[in-house]
């Protein structure tokens, strides 16, 4: 029998060396060193882009379509369409993943045993094990989700979930992916496996489908509504997981549409439903969770932000990682930039967009409307980093959705903005994010000092859903029963509200 071949891929610049058999795939070899593949590896976008320095690697008609002449003859090529044929040399972006994870302190009731609580989302996952005596984290274990190499954003995964052999890859993947984590937790902590009682996992809707092996189509028309997004319960043995027989694995319920369990333990973690004032959280990301209220009545809705916060569908937009500019600030009416992991300027990350749209406006670069002033077509802000009119517009059309949604939930409880006393920032993105700059671009219409950045407020109510039983008072369960969900695209006023909000606000009526 002839022995099958096998090729070496060097990487540059973190001198990683792999071997695999002939015809593998670089997507799946590239995807673990922190490759992206936004469009789920279907070769319609530039976000794979690798360059190959040495070796052979094909160019096939998505290539010629999507890379120029230039691009190609310097050896640019799209990772998701190469297959390995020859030993190779390749540069890639060094990618550093900050996964936010949560260290807050929380009150609870002790419970015997051990837990793990499990934020399972679009991008990346977090997993603790806690001692539910003590509520002490003895360990903590992220990752970037596998899921992704079939598609960036939530809709990209939908799309490639809709054939069933598909939905049950993922569905096994992310599985065996948790599973490996909750391994990793005990090894580290040095546990007893058999003291383990509960899993509690949260997500957004489309991981919680993807995860409990879930129809997603309702995901992917009007009205996307979920046939299935309650309370999911698992044994050990049907996910696989080498755990005891009786511990019990839960993923919390969806609160509607969009509006997923890490929504719901977001509420949970703020005590937003114990409050008398008005108050409200956003998640900002593809798809923009909201709820505002307080005891008395909450709101919830889901906008479809767009991937603009996340870097995607930016001409040089990328994660928040090595290269990419992550704030941006006016001195003396000049520029001054911040650079992940002090390297040289290679794309923006969300924040970094919002800030430089900022800038642009104090500067005047860019208009109100979002033109820019003087007829030009784009803005250096460093070379070679620019800043172009479809990309102001991809922001425009994301903080919109934001503001109107706001502002329609806001509008449902004979409410205004003046009325909401804390405003909850969710999520990486809402923890790194400028409040002043997004003030000025109309994301925020909030003084700054009502707006608070609240961490990982999913994982801290997955956490706190470990120790509340299913039907106690201010229990995840007891949530249910308050929060409504308001499907946006229903409402009348919507649309008109969404196109209002597009504009930059003028100097004059930023909240002070």
């Amino acid at each position: 029998m002839t022995k099958e071949a096998t090729y070496r891929v060097l990487l540059r610049p973190t001198e990683v060396e792999l071997r695999a058999p002939a015809g593998t795939q670089l997507r799946d070899l590239l995807f673990e060193q922190g490759v992206e593949f936004p469009c789920g590896g279907q070769g319609r976008c530039r976000g794979c882009r690798v360059r190959v320095l040495a070796g052979a690697v094909e160019v096939n008609a998505a290539q010629r379509e999507r890379l120029s002449e230039e691009e190609l003859k310097n050896g640019w090529r799209l990772a998701c369409q190469c297959r390995l044929t020859d030993d190779v040399v390749i540069e890639l972006r060094q990618w550093d993943a900050a996964i936010l994870v949560d260290e807050s302190a929380f009150a609870f009731e002790p419970r015997l045993g051990l837990g793990v609580a499990v934020d399972l989302g679009t991008t990346t996952l977090v997993a603790q094990l806690l001692d539910l005596t003590t509520g002490h984290v003895m360990a903590v274990r992220t990752a970037l989700n596998a899921q992704a190499r079939y598609g960036a954003d939530v809709m990209s995964r939908v799309g490639y979930a809709a054939d069933k052999d598909h939905l049950l890859a993922l569905a096994q993947l992310i599985r065996r992916q948790i599973g490996s984590l909750i391994d990793q937790l005990i090894f580290a902590s040095k546990a007893r496996r058999s003291d383990i009682r509960d899993v509690v996992l949260v997500g957004n809707t489309v991981m919680h489908h993807l995860f409990c092996g879930l129809d997603v189509e309702p995901l992917s028309h009007y009205p996307f509504e979920p046939q299935e997004g309650g309370l999911k319960t698992f044994g050990a043995n049907d996910l696989g997981w080498n755990l005891e027989p009786g511990a019990t694995i839960r993923f919390l319920p969806c609160l509607g549409g969009f509006v997923g369990s890490d929504v719901l333990a977001g509420v949970l973690a703020t005590r937003l439903a114990e409050s008398q004032e008005m108050g409200a959280l956003v998640d900002l990301g593809t798809n923009g969770e909201i709820v505002v209220g307080n005891s008395a009545r909450l709101l919830c809705a889901s906008t479809a932000a767009g991937p603009a916060f996340e870097g995607a569908r930016i001409s040089m937009g990328m994660r928040a990682a090595t290269g990419a500019i992550s704030q941006v600030t006016v001195e003396d009416h000049h520029l001054d930039f911040r650079v992940l992991g002090n390297a040289a300027p290679q794309g923006l990350c969300g924040s970094g967009l919002v800030d430089a749209v900022a800038a642009g406006l104090d500067l005047e670069v860019i208009q109100p409307s979002g033109r820019f002033a003087n007829g030009r077509k784009e803005w250096t802000l460093v070379p070679p980093v620019v800043l172009t009119q479809s990309d102001i517009r991809e922001l425009q059309l994301a903080k919109g959705a934001i503001a109107a949604g706001f502002h329609i939930l806001l509008d449902r409880l004979g409410a205004s903005a003046g009325d909401v006393r804390k405003l909850y920032l969710a999520g990486a993105f809402g923890n790194y994010i400028s409040h002043s700059s997004a003030q000025r671009i109309g994301l925020i219409n909030l003084p700054v000092d009502k707006v608070n950045a609240a961490g990982n407020t999913a994982l801290l109510g997955a956490k706190l859903a470990l120790f509340s039983l299913d039907g106690e008072e201010g229990s995840y369960n007891g949530l249910l029963h308050k929060i409504e969900h308001v499907p946006l695209k229903a409402d009348a006023k919507f649309q008109d509200v969404f196109v209002e909000e597009l504009a930059f606000p003028e100097p004059s009526h930023v909240p002070s």
